[in-house]
């Protein structure tokens, strides 16, 4: 479902050249072919200029990450009390109309209209935003116990899977008009949003199996219930935990939004995700139009190559989130892991014009940052919506993410006004200056939860060697 969606908000950020072109006179593109007389063309383009088009790119992303923001608030609550099947399915189908409407019916119709294309990515934005906190509480409902740290991680490649399958498709289809790329997109994500209505299935209930822990004895489901992140220091050698309640008869109501806010971790995580999902998203709006900007390669094949900086997040979701699973602590992993991006996002920002070169520095800042981003957003997330004040209650999952996710869509939104602001003025090089500041600030964010899971591994590290 999320790679889906995924794949018709990366559509976008892949044609971004070919919609430039089309927004502005043809005089003043070489490379926009003469389909027209320069007079019926000149009388009905956008911008006078590739400057002024681009501003209006970023501006768009705004829009859409505060809509997509703001509706994350919302949808959070909503799928904590309503069936999440039905949420996430009317938003996959519903956005997929609003996704071809502004890409295809529009160019097919030659209507264009700054203020009509702003009303559209508002409304995408708030259909979008139904998508994450929904699939976090599917899966919270599912996988809850061995492993969290692995299987969030491993699952939440969903999202750079649905990059991956983005480009493809518009890379493919992009020759015969950037239309076509809109209208593949929009209707493979309105299929799986039929697909999910009649198939998925929520929680094991659904088909008589029991809830998870049911079939643990009372010692094990208290061990089972604890939070990773909570604040007693003497955390237990039990790796594994659950997000659903264990008693099935006594399920606790849905918490409130501010209820939400106040449990330990969701304000720091949530400030950190703003500043790392500003740097996560900018490359995922972005970087196909760098390519092509900076380097002049061909805007099918700057999409093909921007491939690699997900395929880093894959990996490096995986594996920093296996990591985490092994010490029990998820901080420390952050850490690590986003030091090495200040390193590598200055070394993207110094790379040759070569493609294989260009595609393994790339490959290594997703796996930097993408990996933080993918474990802060999923078993985080899950890890922050099952505490002792919600007793491990799956109805807290939904609205905590949303928490955490709309916080970092209101950080990208801001970011990617000021990323296009930024390389107007100043150039890519700024751009990357900006993008090692907020990694940077996201550690900082961070760091109160580092210094004390750090005491604790210390702290546990001393009771081992005393206990030998």
């Amino acid at each position: 479902s999320y790679s889906l969606l995924h794949a018709s908000r990366k559509t976008f950020s892949n044609v971004k050249v070919s919609i430039s072109s089309q927004w502005t006179p043809s005089c003043l593109n070489s490379t926009a072919p003469e389909l027209r007389p320069y007079e019926l063309w000149n009388s009905s383009h956008l911008f006078p200029n590739a400057e002024e088009a681009t501003l209006f790119l970023g501006t768009l992303d705004t829009i859409f990450l505060f809509s997509y923001a703001v509706g994350l608030f919302v949808s959070g609550i909503v799928g904590d009390r309503l069936n999440l099947r039905w949420v996430l399915s009317f938003g996959m189908c519903s956005s997929a109309l609003v996704v071809f409407f502004f890409g295809t019916l529009t160019e097919w119709l030659h209507f264009y209209n700054k203020w009509f294309y702003c009303c559209l990515w508002v409304v995408n934005g708030l259909l979008q935003s139904t998508g994450w906190p929904c699939v976090v509480a599917v899966m919270g409902n599912w996988f809850g116990k061995a492993g969290r740290g692995f299987v969030f991680g491993l699952w939440s490649a969903c999202a750079s899977v649905g990059n991956i399958l983005g480009a493809f498709l518009a890379s493919c289809v992009l020759k015969y008009g950037y239309e076509y790329a809109f209208l593949v997109t929009a209707s493979v994500q309105f299929a799986g949003g039929v697909i999910v209505f009649f198939g998925l299935l929520t929680s094991p209930k659904e088909v008589g199996l029991p809830e998870l822990g049911a079939d643990e004895d009372d010692g094990v489901e208290e061990d089972a219930n604890r939070p990773l992140m909570g604040n007693d220091d003497a955390d237990d050698d039990d790796r594994n935990y659950s997000i659903q309640a264990t008693d099935t008869d006594n399920q606790p109501k849905a918490i409130g939004f501010f209820q939400a806010c106040c449990l330990p971790g969701v304000v720091l995580y949530s400030l950190a995700y703003a500043c790392l999902k500003l740097v996560n998203y900018s490359f995922f709006f972005w970087l196909p139009f760098y390519l092509s900007n900076n380097f002049g390669w061909k805007e099918a094949e700057a999409d093909q190559l921007s491939i690699w900086y997900d395929v880093g997040g894959i990996i490096g979701g995986t594996i920093q989130g296996l990591i985490s699973d092994v010490l029990q602590k998820r901080a420390p992993v952050l850490a690590i892991s986003l030091l090495f991006a200040v390193g590598s996002l200055f070394g993207y920002s110094r790379s040759p014009n070569s493609k294989p070169i260009n595609a393994v520095i790339m490959a290594i800042t997703g796996f930097f940052i993408g990996g933080p981003s993918n474990m802060i957003s999923s078993a985080i997330s899950a890890d922050l919506g099952r505490q002792d004040l919600v007793k491990g209650s799956s109805e807290a999952l939904a609205t905590v993410t949303g928490i955490v996710d709309g916080t970092g869509s209101i950080g990208a939104a801001v970011g990617q006004y000021l990323v296009s602001l930024i390389q107007e003025n100043l150039g890519w090089m700024w751009v990357f200056y900006f993008f090692i500041l907020m990694t940077s600030s996201t550690i900082l964010f961070i760091s109160p939860l580092i210094v004390r899971e750090i005491k604790l591994l210390l702290h546990e590290r001393r009771l081992r060697m005393l206990a030998e």
